[in-house]
């Protein structure tokens, strides 16, 4: 009987060194964005919409200015896929990702450039150190459509795949209303099935955002007006997300002005430089304990 050959660590069965790839951990991935709330709103708030990107000058001397689509989500939430007329389309919603999600979003992009037009995306799980989002596309506000259902994922609204199109029924049956609101940026209103909510992020740093949301809570001003709640807030990528319950039947536009009033509210407690007070601090602690870390 023979004994197996034991081989180094680190090393394959024919000498050749095997390349070791770490995971990194990036707490703001999409800082440096010229819309990071709205990128975090798409990732983490938003059911179906799109956004054209614009490719980074040199990769469009390597694959010409190839259009680009932002999507929330994909078919059987792919990170990536590429269509027969040369379009990418890119998911922020994805299943297998790495602690870096910009990394994550530039080889997803990489590799769709790099594949058939019309074929499927293999993606690295991990994908290494490398160039990030930031790094590959033209830094410039998102101009966001959102969507009533994943048609768009389709030429013409029709497939011959019946498994992209048995994920668009699951996908379109899993929506739920939602409308993006003028008054303030990355801010959604939504129905889902007993309530209404508003969902925003905030696109300050978070201990700033905190201690402003701390101000407005001990003086009155945290609520969007009668009968709305201040469910609490989540932790997205970095930055606060606040979100209010809402009367089930009042509709998006209603909203419009009582955001801006917070906004307005919200800007102006930023502005504050002096120390919390003791009533400001005890909403702090208050604030603290309805945070949730979702990303």
């Amino acid at each position: 009987m023979s004994k197996r050959a034991k081989t180094p660590r680190g090393r394959s069965t024919d000498g050749e060194k095997r390349q070791k790839i770490r995971d990194v951990y990036v707490g703001r991935p999409f800082e440096g964005l010229a819309d990071e709330p709205e990128w975090i709103a798409l990732r983490e708030l938003v059911p179906a919409a799109s956004a054209p990107l614009k490719l980074a000058p040199d990769l469009v001397e390597r694959y010409g200015d190839r259009p680009v689509i932002l999507a929330t989500v994909l078919p059987m939430a792919w990170p990536a896929m590429t269509k027969p007329d040369g379009r990418v389309f890119i998911g922020l919603q994805r299943h297998v990702q790495s602690g870096d999600v910009s990394r994550d979003l530039a080889v997803a992009l990489q590799c769709a450039l790099d594949t058939p037009v019309g074929k499927t995306v293999n993606i690295p799980a991990l994908p290494g150190v490398g160039p990030r989002l930031q790094d590959v596309i033209v830094n410039a506000p998102l101009d966001i459509t959102v969507h009533t259902g994943f048609e768009f994922w389709l030429e013409d609204n029709a497939t011959d795949d019946p498994n992209v199109r048995a994920s668009l029924e699951r996908a379109n049956a899993s929506i739920f209303p939602t409308v993006r609101l003028s008054a303030a940026p990355a801010t959604y209103w939504c129905r889902v099935t007993d309530r209404s909510h508003v969902r925003l992020v905030l696109g300050d740093d978070e201990d700033r955002a905190l201690d402003a949301l701390s101000r407005l809570s001990a003086g009155g001003g945290l609520l969007l007006g009668d009968n709305t709640k201040f469910a609490g807030m989540f932790r997205a990528h970095g930055l606060l997300a606040p979100v209010w319950d809402l009367p089930l039947e009042v509709e998006a536009e209603e909203w419009e002005a009582p955001v801006a009033e917070f906004s307005k509210r919200y800007a102006e407690a930023l502005a504050v430089t002096e120390p919390l007070t003791a009533a400001e601090r005890r909403s702090k602690q208050g604030l603290l304990g309805r945070l949730q870390p979702l990303r």
